[in-house]
């Protein structure tokens, strides 16, 4: 039997491009858990804020923040995840990092840049879908303006078998001008998905004077709120139900009557 899943969501300011402050006081905040967790979850970007200045901000994958990663999951016991600017042979992705207590590492690379910024101009996208297991829960991760992509999210295989993951999370620098939209689609993305729904934004203001105003938040399948963070730094603590989640899908095959498709890459 699959048990809760037991999830803690960071949402935090972030020091503009200073990578040693921002570890300093994400270790910090994980020290001061007071619950135990399967996975703690960091915001797009942590080590630097959501910057394009790729070649100081970029650092190579196993260099200082993923080793930080591996202590943090491997002290705490706890799944590790947040993206960070990586230089691949000259390449620079906004990747997401997956660090098991084990120190096993899954990448997802951004697939939708957000242009607005000339994200898009100065990072590669990501080509491909990643999907992690947690504790017998099948997850499956998500970068800020991936979230307006319903497609990408789909809840389905290419096959037409019905589940391909329990929980999507996104993580996120998502501005306070637009958090309307962030309310909406991560609540949507639970309710279209049969699944759970979580989101992991930012705070404060970030060095090109854009404000960010958290709104991390936790919703189930049917698009009620388990946990929701105002526009303060804040550790939200989330616990899924997996019974609850088999059943409801028993109860609503919404699924059967989903339309079929193929992603193009």
């Amino acid at each position: 039997m699959v048990k809760n899943l037991k999830i803690a969501l960071i949402q935090t300011d972030l020091y503009w491009q200073d990578r040693g402050a921002n570890l300093a006081n994400l270790e910090e905040k994980i020290w001061s858990l007071d619950k135990s967790v399967d996975l703690i979850v960091l915001p797009e970007m942590f080590p630097t804020a959501f910057t394009m200045n790729v070649k100081e901000m970029a650092e190579p994958m196993n260099f200082t923040t993923t080793k930080w990663m591996k202590q943090m999951a491997a002290q705490t016991k706890a799944v590790v995840t947040g993206s960070l600017i990586v230089n691949e042979g000259g390449n620079y992705y906004n990747r997401l990092l997956w660090v098991t207590p084990e120190g096993e590492i899954t990448t997802y690379d951004k697939r939708h840049l957000f242009r607005m910024a000339d994200e898009d101009q100065f990072f590669d996208m990501g080509q491909q879908r990643a999907l992690v297991e947690l504790k017998g829960w099948k997850i499956l991760p998500q970068i800020c303006y991936d979230l307006r992509f319903p497609v990408w999210s789909r809840n389905f295989t290419d096959q037409g078998d019905h589940w391909l993951y329990d929980v999507v999370f996104y993580i996120a620098s998502w501005p306070a001008s637009r958090i309307d939209a962030w309310d909406i689609l991560l609540k949507a993305r639970a309710v279209e998905n049969l699944s759970y729904s979580l989101g992991v934004n930012r705070t404060g203001e970030d060095g090109n004077d854009i404000a960010y105003n958290g709104h991390s938040a936790g919703y189930d399948f049917k698009g009620s709120t388990l946990a929701f963070a105002e526009n303060k730094e804040e550790i939200l603590y989330v616990e899924l139900d997996y019974q609850q989640l088999v059943e409801f899908r028993k109860a609503f095959p919404a699924w059967k009557d989903a339309d079929k498709f193929r992603i193009e890459r």
